[in-house]
């Protein structure tokens, strides 16, 4: 049967378990959203009001599900406008699937009305792309796009498909297992690479001996403490990983793409580790004599001084990525393979050996695990005031209300920081942030695309007065769409984080931060779009405010509250650039 390759991409979308879609149409997308409406029944368009919170939402739908977001968006600006969010989820190895058109392949380098070669604009911010300029070619493009993307360490991948390869026509038969490269398109012309992307992925990466290496390391360290990241709750191993800690009763601390893999409650956990990080994992780090880097790359917020971190540790690192082992921090030893795999064969050679730690070892890791506990006491005063309207409060307050299945998402500053500090992360999937590119406005994409996919989960977005300014257009998103997200403004009236640093670092030359003047009013902006607005100044005021929210959270409709803190209230502990990770002001 013939179809035009606008029906051929829906029908591929949907052998890939696509339901739904983040995007903003054009001209150079009109035969795929013509289509779209067709096949509304089975696929659901969410419109955002930008195409960069499409790419958002779809980043916020995949962080919070595990499955590979899609967004779309039409040539030229619309295209552009998509780059900001395929960098975020490419920094933080989230499995998106951006689909743009182009003008017809006749008119592609002609300098075209709203024509820009997205394909060379993104190379360096995607895992793959494509330029589909056969309709023949279209299905294979796009079931290798939705492979590469969540296959290894997982990332963005961007289809662009000019106008005229939509309104071609081609036969079309579907493939019973289309997420199975090993399964060939009928009439492909794209088989060789298909077989190697398949052999690609199934690679052995580690052998038994690796792994004999890596079970020494562990069970002869006297001071063991594991260092963890995003790469544990990417492979769904945040139970393999919790079960390793407790065997070894090691101490493990959290970068900020780890938050939510293991819950603060957890008596081996330590916190946050790095700029932010607490002083007990910071410490940690410094006199531990294995370090245990699991799904985590060094990146330069946790390691601040590369020639000081670590510097009695030998280290032992597990990642799917290669690319990560000896990039920032050399390592004793490193596993590459997939993190659920590693971790149960490393557990599974331990348990295979029927072994108890000797009485010796056993009794300095008792007194290693003391001193870890005695640094946990250590917290700055100032996020501890008693009868201040501090940012703790107001996140702890949520977290108590919303319960434990709720869905965090953040903007980028100081906000993020807080968050990750002080919110009780009970689930995986939980903690929806930019974390490697820091992407002011990048939140409220991630929590529409959170509660679209989980309606029946409470989604709370956390963001600052800078951040919100930047992506409050989405309101109307949120409210068309009857999704009643809570949102949260810690409004300080400035740019927090880096107000924080004109404070401590640059005499106090607050040059371009303060926005104590500036429009809009946020609770009548809330009201403007349609969703509910409150302001409190007051641990009192909110309390009301976060009641009067949540009747209208119950009733489907989106609500902001505008809480207003000191404006300079400071995120500590804080690692001074260029400083060693255990120099902190507390």
């Amino acid at each position: 049967m013939e179809y035009t390759g606008a029906r051929i991409l829906m029908e591929s979308l949907l052998l890939q378990s696509v339901d739904t879609v983040f995007g903003y149409p054009g001209g150079s997308v009109l035969y795929i959203y013509d289509e779209l409406y067709r096949y509304r029944d089975r696929i659901r368009h969410i419109l955002t009001s930008h195409e960069q919170h499409a790419a958002h939402a779809a980043d916020g739908y995949a962080r919070s599900t595990g499955k590979t977001g899609v967004c779309i968006a039409t040539s030229g600006p619309g295209a552009t406008n998509l780059v900001t969010g395929i960098a975020t989820a490419h920094m933080d190895s989230v499995p998106l699937v951006a689909i743009t058109g182009n003008v017809a392949t006749s008119l592609l380098g002609k300098d075209s009305f709203q024509e820009v070669d997205i394909y060379g604009i993104t190379m360096p911010i995607i895992k793959h792309n494509w330029i589909v300029k056969n309709v023949e070619d279209l299905a294979e493009v796009v079931r290798e796009a939705f492979f590469i993307a969540r296959s290894g360490r997982p990332g963005p991948v961007l289809i662009d498909i000019p106008k005229d390869v939509t309104i071609a026509k081609t036969e079309w038969q579907a493939v019973a297992d289309a997420k199975n490269l090993s399964v060939p398109i009928p009439g492909s012309a794209m088989l060789s690479r298909r077989a190697r992307l398949s052999s690609r992925n199934e690679q052995t990466t580690f052998s038994d001996k690796d792994i004999d290496q890596a079970i020494a390391m562990i069970e002869t360290s006297e001071r063991p403490f594991v260092y963890a990241g995003g790469g544990v709750i990417a492979s769904n191993a945040c139970e393999e990983l919790r079960e390793l800690i407790e065997r070894i009763k090691a101490p493990v601390a959290l970068s900020l793409m780890g938050i939510s893999c293991l819950p603060p409650s957890h008596p081996l956990y330590t916190g946050l580790i790095g700029m932010h990080g607490s002083v007990a994992s910071n410490r940690s780090v410094q006199e531990a004599d294995l370090i245990l880097a699991v799904g985590a790359r060094f990146s330069d917020r946790v390691v601040s001084r590369a020639d000081c971190f670590a510097s009695q540790a030998k280290i032992l690192q597990l990642d799917i990525d290669p690319a990560e082992i000896n990039k920032n921090i050399q390592t004793e030893h490193h596993i590459i393979g997939d993190l659920k795999l590693v971790l149960s064969r490393i557990l599974g050679g331990m348990k295979s050996k029927q072994e108890l730690t000797p009485p010796s070892l056993a009794q300095k890791r008792a007194e290693w695990l003391s001193k870890v506990v005695a640094w946990k006491s250590i917290h700055p005063e100032a996020n501890f005031k008693p009868s201040a309207f501090h940012p703790r409060f107001i996140i702890e307050t949520v977290a108590q209300r919303l319960g434990e299945d709720a869905i965090v998402a953040t903007d980028v500053g100081q906000h993020q920081i807080w968050t990750a500090q002080f919110y009780p992360f009970a689930k995986p999937r939980a903690f929806l942030s930019s974390c490697g590119l820091g992407t002011m406005g990048s939140g409220l994409g991630f929590a529409i695309g959170a509660k679209t996919a989980h309606r029946e989960r409470p989604v709370v977005l956390f963001t600052g007065d800078g951040s919100f300014r930047m992506n409050c257009g989405e309101l109307a998103t949120a409210v068309n769409y009857h999704l009643p997200i809570l949102i949260v403004i810690l409004n300080n009236r400035t740019l927090g984080m880096v107000r924080q640093w004109q404070t401590l670092f640059y005499d106090e030359r607050y040059a371009e931060t303060t926005l104590d003047k500036r429009p809009p009013d946020f609770v009548r902006l809330a009201e403007a779009y349609g969703a509910a607005g409150f302001r409190a100044d007051s641990k009192a005021g909110f309390l009301a405010a976060l009641d009067e929210a949540m009747a209208h959270i119950a009733e489907g409709r989106p609500a902001v509250i505008d809480a207003l803190i000191d404006q300079d209230e400071q995120v500590l502990p804080m690692v001074p650039g260029g400083k060693a990770i255990d120099e902190q002001i507390l």
